[in-house]
């Protein structure tokens, strides 16, 4: 997500069973250039286990892209290079959506990373170095082009050789750059592309994960892992759906958002998230308009099968005479209270 994924939403979504937590997308650019930046686009909790965390990079040029890297690497698991967010701002600076049309680019600025990472002392031997506690990954985000042609000259591209890759998996939103959100993903672009590449590097879907039970099965191909680290006995009971096996994980933006208790099993979101979102968010403050957003998408209508709601809409409505975040936090409490039928809740728990 370009912007809704600070630290406080990336520890409660953790805290649900996600393995790998993108942060908001920051510009390289900036990056490098301000401490000021630095500080305020990454934040890093140090209390207790944390998120494992990919930076979410905009770039368009490699030195810029390594440099970044270098700097963020003490305190990430990878870094990522966004060639799908389609917003005009981002694609008028040649960031995002727009690289899909400079695959030479993306791939330079791939290798330059991956190349300034090992200088540094890194490990970036792949999937041997997975384990490691000094290993890094290098990973991109795409969306896919009308020409399906186009699109796998463009992984081909970044790639490389298949046996000595430049990147450590590939994330697909099969959507274009100009598919609205609304119209459904392009499952057939998905297919032929994973089954075109799925052998060579793990696979992750983005687009449309909303509801665990619609999603596909776990992967069939035995010699490449899954992003997952958690038990195969904690995971979630899902009903098996004869569709695309051969991905490793899934990237869920709009639906986290929405339920952040997603890959828990939760069909919607509880009040429990809510809470642990609050609590995170007292000790690692948002700003008021995303922390508003946050707690309007968790309170609101579900993406998935279940619609309901934790709030009506008039209740909803409150948030947008608020003020400040002190203000959201007493809101909350008086809510969380009413919910467990006690008079104190979160203050309690802060």
């Amino acid at each position: 997500m370009v912007r809704y994924s600070k630290l406080a939403f990336r520890q409660t979504v953790h805290h649900y069973g996600v393995d790998l937590c993108w942060t908001p997308m920051i510009l390289a650019k900036e990056f490098n250039r301000s401490s000021f930046a630095r500080d305020s686009d990454l934040t890093i909790g140090t209390d207790g286990p944390q998120p494992v965390t990919i930076l979410q990079f905009g770039a368009n040029d490699p030195t810029e892209l390594s440099r970044a890297t270098a700097l963020a690497a003490p305190n990430v698991a990878g870094v990522d290079l966004n060639c799908g967010c389609p917003q005009g701002w981002a694609c008028a600076e040649t960031l995002g959506a727009a690289l899909m049309d400079r695959r030479e680019l993306v791939r330079d600025m791939v290798v330059a990373t991956r190349g300034r990472l090992a200088r540094d002392g890194w490990d970036v031997g792949l999937d041997e170095d997975r384990e490691s506690p000094r290993g890094r990954s290098v990973s991109v985000k795409i969306r896919v082009h009308n020409d399906l042609r186009k699109t796998m000259d463009f992984i081909d591209t970044v790639i490389g050789d298949p046996h000595h890759r430049n990147i450590d998996w590939l994330t697909i939103h099969p959507r274009t750059r100009h598919t609205p959100s609304t119209t459904p993903i392009r499952t057939e672009a998905l297919e032929i592309l994973t089954e075109r590449y799925a052998g060579t590097l793990p696979i992750l879907l983005s687009g449309d994960v909303f509801d665990l039970s619609a999603l596909p099965v776990r992967p069939v191909t035995p010699d490449l892992p899954t992003l997952t680290i958690k038990d195969e006995d904690d995971a979630p009971a899902v009903t098996p759906k004869p569709s695309n096996t051969r991905l490793s994980g899934f990237m869920s933006a709009r639906g986290l958002l929405a339920n952040p208790a997603l890959f828990a099993g939760h069909a919607a979101c509880p009040w429990e998230a809510v809470e642990h979102f609050a609590c995170r968010a007292a000790r690692a403050p948002l700003p008021l308009k995303l922390a508003v957003h946050h707690v309007q998408e968790m309170c609101g209508p579900g993406l998935g099968a279940d619609k309901g709601a934790l709030l009506s809409r008039r209740e909803r409505q409150a948030f947008a005479r608020m003020t400040d975040v002190t203000e959201l936090m007493d809101f909350l409490d008086d809510k969380i209270a009413e919910h467990k039928g006690q008079t104190t809740g979160l203050r309690r728990d802060l």
